[in-house]
């Protein structure tokens, strides 16, 4: 089954700085019918305006998966580290126990970012995190695993996450046709970022996702260029 969940139809969350649409219900924020898929609760496509962003607060108990879309946020905690994740960048943190931190924009112009929460495979622990870079053409045509719970994906250069899923990517060209085979869950979640994509019968715009269940393979054809993110469940 292929869930279309249309951008549009998203719930919001607006302040001055601050421009998010919620794939996922949370809390009181979002659609009572988005519900969560496995360990993937949280899929937030959020835009920074300049010079804003999340001061220190604090997480505890969920991976965190941020992928930067352009621009860049700038990313400091508690434990006294620091980096900027520039466009193309990844970043997958377990908080652990508990963590503090803030993830702001202090560039001149918006940052956009799909950020991603999973429930972890059991609680507490110490906090870490780690960053890559994954250019276009490193993805070009093909999806390439980010951050993993799968310790042979982990092998091959993911990001380890203490989930039970993978996070991927891939810049589609306008035109081509991918056959995805699923894990054995045949549970994912994906959006089509900046353009259209037909997942199946379904015709996704810019930003539309698919929540995916009992599918062992998806035909995708890229109707523009786009970045197709997508979240795959293990279990």
């Amino acid at each position: 089954m292929i869930e279309h969940r249309s951008f549009l139809s998203l719930g919001a969350i607006r302040r001055n700085w601050l421009d998010t649409r919620m794939h996922f219900r949370f809390g009181d924020c979002g659609r009572a019918d988005h519900g969560p898929l496995g360990a993937l609760y949280v899929w937030n496509d959020d835009e920074f305006a300049p010079h804003s962003g999340f001061d220190l607060h604090a997480h505890r108990n969920v991976e965190i998966v941020t992928w930067v879309r352009s621009g860049a946020i700038t990313y400091e905690d508690d434990a006294g580290n620091r980096a900027r994740l520039v466009a193309d960048s990844m970043q997958a943190m377990s908080t652990g126990a508990a963590i503090h931190h803030a993830e702001r924009n202090e560039e001149n112009v918006p940052a956009r970012l799909f950020q991603i929460w999973l429930h972890p495979r059991a609680s507490g622990g110490t906090p870490r995190w780690t960053t890559r870079i994954c250019s276009r053409g490193c993805r070009d045509g093909r999806f390439v695993t980010l951050a993993s719970g799968d310790p042979d994906d982990v092998y091959a250069g993911a990001l380890s996450i203490h989930a039970d899923a993978r996070v991927r990517i891939a810049t589609l060209r306008q035109g081509t046709t991918v056959h995805h085979v699923l894990p054995g869950s045949g549970v994912a979640y994906l959006i089509a970022d900046h353009g259209r994509l037909d997942v199946g019968e379904v015709r996704l715009a810019p930003r539309d996702g698919v929540a995916v269940r009992d599918e062992s393979q998806l035909t995708l054809v890229a109707r523009d260029d786009t970045d197709v993110v997508i979240v795959e469940l293990l279990r």
